[in-house]
């Protein structure tokens, strides 16, 4: 692997006077005598080593090129190798500053060289290209295995590893597809992990990506990213920064009839698929083949709001939030288990519901829930939502726990740290959409009242992280009370984002962003942007309203970036494939649900 130093030293040509090298590596062997290079930087036209990491059985050596009147020469710095070659994870640290060599291993206490020849101020790299893992040649290569190598200018990098609790793996930078490949234990020579296996570099075209392919690498010279294949995907490993450029429509995706809410999932070995929650008798999945969703199965439903897919062990679960009775007069909501054999969804259970709007599924030290949230009873809105815990014994959800709501429409899970979070969007009491929403977290075995925030018509939460920021995103769709004369603006109206507040241990409003009558936001990112798009649904005068993409900017916050028409926008999902990314949407007002494509540059 190699690319032109200029694409690290764009500004200037010198190479600098202190840095670190943080490495990574693993060497199972390395016969006697033998030398293999980490790193180096060679001049291309001339074949001169002028920078480069070696390593022999027994030493660990820091080569680099002085120049001066007398002419130019290669000096070489030689630390003793701490039995690195044992095939076990070691991370060292080479830090260099002057005439000064330092050596980390392992978090242990450095070894310092005072050289005779320092390192030279002025390293030109004008011309030369690194090399990961040679020298250019073949003689030289090396046999182990790279965890993480990083180049660190002006600092001595130890700091920012040492102590650290695992010190072999200390992380400084790991691509985040690599950062769950943890050394194997020592007392399991059986297990195996997948950069144990060979791994082989391809160059061209995209390759299948299946369980032969597995562990190994795949170089996109046009994009010029490196990819790891994982399961059944090329994940990106190394790739140029990618930024969203604009927005494409892919598919019109006919459906039974309007539909209220969508859900993407995938199923192992079998593909990616898009239920849709229709307003009629009859809601559908669909699979995606050849670059398109096609119609897969028809499942009765009775005006279904909502389905969401989720996983106990081995089963493949999706649940269906049904709004109106059935031919019965019966109010059901119904799970549905997928049929390995007739690969298919069949009935599984059914729960008694109140016009359900939502299902939320999520797990908590090993154990399985789902949450229905409960809009209404007849004409009352003030009503107990349920949440129901998988009893492992009868392979049956059963009822857990209550929480009064009012017209509830939406839950969201998630986690901070140890603790578990349950946030219900509260639509309407009976009189006013002015009610708060309520946050729960998970104490004592139950949920338990933690934060309250004021909500206009909350429909939707979306919870979702920034580097070591939390945010949580409601979405509001109606200003109304039953005393105020109906205005056409009371849906044009703030959605919020508020942000967690550690030391308050609290959530606090981060931002306003006006929306119309918002019904859904969802979270995506693209390359090393992060985005939120919204469902507008309803200005008080159309249903034919912009919904709008907002690109993360800092301290700005959510810019709007790209305004994408939309007709009764109910739900958004994002996701990807080999192929690219994309977006997909549900317009509660005509039969078709539109595929979006994102185009990068």
């Amino acid at each position: 692997m190699s690319f032109p130093a200029s694409r690290i030293f764009s500004r200037c040509d010198l190479f600098p006077e202190e840095f670190s090298i943080v490495v990574t590596l693993r060497v199972p062997s390395l016969p006697p005598k033998r030398n293999e290079y980490l790193l180096t930087v060679v001049a291309e036209e001339s074949d001169l080593l002028l920078l480069g990491l070696r390593l022999s059985p027994a030493q660990l050596h820091f080569l680099f090129l002085r120049e001066d009147t007398a002419g130019a020469w290669q000096t070489r710095v030689s630390f003793r190798s701490p039995a690195l070659v044992d095939g076990r994870w070691h991370t060292l640290v080479l830090a260099v500053s002057a005439g000064v060599f330092s050596l980390t291993t392992d978090c242990s206490l450095p070894v310092d060289i005072m050289a005779d020849v320092p390192f030279p101020a002025t390293l030109s790299v004008k011309g030369a290209r690194f090399f990961v893992g040679s020298r250019r040649r073949a003689k030289g290569l090396f046999t182990g295995l790279v965890r993480q190598l990083v180049l660190l200018p002006g600092s001595d990098a130890t700091p920012r590893l040492c102590p650290s609790r695992n010190a072999p793996l200390a992380v400084l930078s790991i691509p985040r597809v690599l950062q769950a490949l943890t050394g194997k234990p020592e007392d399991n020579e059986v297990l195996k992990y997948p950069y144990e296996t060979n791994i082989r570099v391809t160059l061209g075209p995209q390759p299948p990506c299946t369980e032969v392919e597995d562990a190994q690498f795949w170089f996109d010279a046009s994009r010029k990213g490196l990819y790891l294949c994982v399961g059944n995907e090329w994940v990106s490993v190394l790739a140029a920064k990618e930024r969203l450029d604009y927005v494409e429509e892919h598919q019109n995706l006919s459906t039974n009839s309007e539909t209220l809410g969508i859900e993407v999932f995938r199923i192992p070995q079998v593909g990616l698929f898009v239920a849709t929650a229709n307003r009629k008798a009859t809601s559908a999945v669909y699979k995606w083949t050849e670059e398109k969703f096609i119609s897969y199965q028809n499942i009765p439903t009775h005006q279904a709001q909502a389905w969401r897919h989720f996983t106990i062990g081995k089963k493949i679960f999706l649940a269906v939030a049904n709004f109106e009775p059935d031919e019965k007069g019966q109010e059901f909501s119904v799970i549905y288990k997928w049929s390995h054999r007739k690969l298919k969804f069949t009935p599984y259970q059914s729960i008694a519901t109140h016009s359900a709007r939502d299902w939320e599924a999520f797990e908590v030290d090993g154990e399985h829930f789902l949450a229905v949230a409960n809009h209404r009873e007849g004409d009352n809105h003030n009503i107990d939502s349920v949440i129901y815990k998988w009893n492992p014994a009868t392979r049956l959800f059963e009822a857990n726990q209550t929480i009064a709501t009012s017209g509830a429409y939406d839950w969201e899970f998630f986690s901070v740290g140890p603790y578990s979070f349950l946030v219900v969007a509260n639509t309407f009491n009976g009189t006013s959409t002015k009610v708060h929403s309520h946050l729960y977290i998970r104490l004592l075995g139950s949920f338990q009242l933690f934060q309250s925030f004021p909500t206009f018509g909350a429909a939707d939460w979306e919870v979702f992280q920034i580097g070591e920021r939390i945010f949580l995103a409601v979405a509001n769709s109606h200003s109304y009370d039953v005393e105020m004369q109906v205005q056409n603006d009371s849906y044009v109206i703030n959605s919020v984002i508020y942000e967690l507040n550690v030391t308050a241990q609290a959530f606090v409003k981060f931002q306003d962003i006006l929306t119309c009558s918002a019904l859904d936001w969802e979270f995506f990112s693209v390359g090393e942007d992060y985005f939120l798009v919204v469902a507008n649904s309803f200005d008080g005068r159309t249903f034919s309203v912009n919904s709008i993409i907002y690109r993360w900017q800092g301290y700005e916050g959510f810019v709007a970036v790209h305004s994408l028409p939309t007709v009764g926008c109910r739900d958004w999902e994002a996701f990807s494939t080999t192929a690219g990314a994309y977006l997909i949407y549900s317009s509660a007002k005509e039969p078709l649900s539109r595929v979006l494509r994102l185009r990068t540059r």
